[in-house]
């Protein structure tokens, strides 16, 4: 299926981009290759689905990628951040948006998770491809002001694609989309989604403020 290439090309360039854009640390690399494989197995045998266990099962994985997250974050220095590439994660959201929306139709994820409902980040993943074309056609750098608050307004629109796709998730959180939950989480490869592909576009716009803040 179309959403499935997508989700698994995805969380293929990633840990790539993320290796280059941070000076070629090859422990991230390393580290994320690992993690991936270990959900990826799990996932892949349907360790996720089972709902009724307490606590459930899928609270591993965000408990995980967030330690993971930190431990990322902690292990880049800013003169290793190579800011084109990092944006280049930025441009991923733009096809991982189309294959939440072909998720919906699939009648795995609620309506209100796509960009005809809640979810505004495909902005931010058109607007990352523009910045990214500025910079490579005229070689100049992003205005600082200005790439500081794209950072800051795009990790508040993964901050809030993050809460509604929490509560529209089967668990006792769930307060949303009852009719259609949130299921494609428990299924692989769809599982990279919280795994991998929102914690390292939150990484990535965390090292590009990290680096636009960096003393000269």
């Amino acid at each position: 299926m179309a959403s499935s290439f997508i989700f698994i090309l995805s969380t293929i360039l990633l840990p790539v981009l993320f290796y280059f854009g941070t000076g070629k640390n090859k422990k991230s690399l390393i580290t994320l290759s690992f993690w991936i494989f270990v959900v990826g197995l799990i996932s892949y045998n349907d360790f996720f689905k089972n709902t009724s266990a307490f606590p459930p099962r899928f609270i591993l994985i965000p408990l995980a990628a967030i330690s993971l997250s930190v431990f990322l974050f902690k292990t880049v220095s800013k003169n290793e951040i190579r800011s084109k590439y990092l944006l280049a994660i930025h441009a991923i959201r733009l096809p991982v948006e189309i294959g939440l929306h072909l998720l919906f139709l699939q009648k795995k994820v609620p309506l209100l998770m796509t960009f005809n409902g809640w979810n505004y980040d495909i902005v931010i993943g058109i607007s990352a491809i523009v910045l990214l074309s500025y910079s490579y056609l005229t070689k100049r750098e992003i205005p600082k002001l200005f790439f500081m608050l794209w950072n800051i307004i795009g990790l508040f629109f993964l901050l809030w694609i993050v809460i509604i796709a929490i509560l529209s998730s089967p668990s006792p959180l769930q307060k949303l989309a009852f009719d259609q939950p949130n299921i494609a989480i428990l299924e692989f490869p769809f599982t990279f989604l919280p795994a991998c592909i929102v914690p390292l576009v939150f990484l990535s716009h965390f090292l590009l403020l990290k680096k636009v803040n960096q003393v000269k």
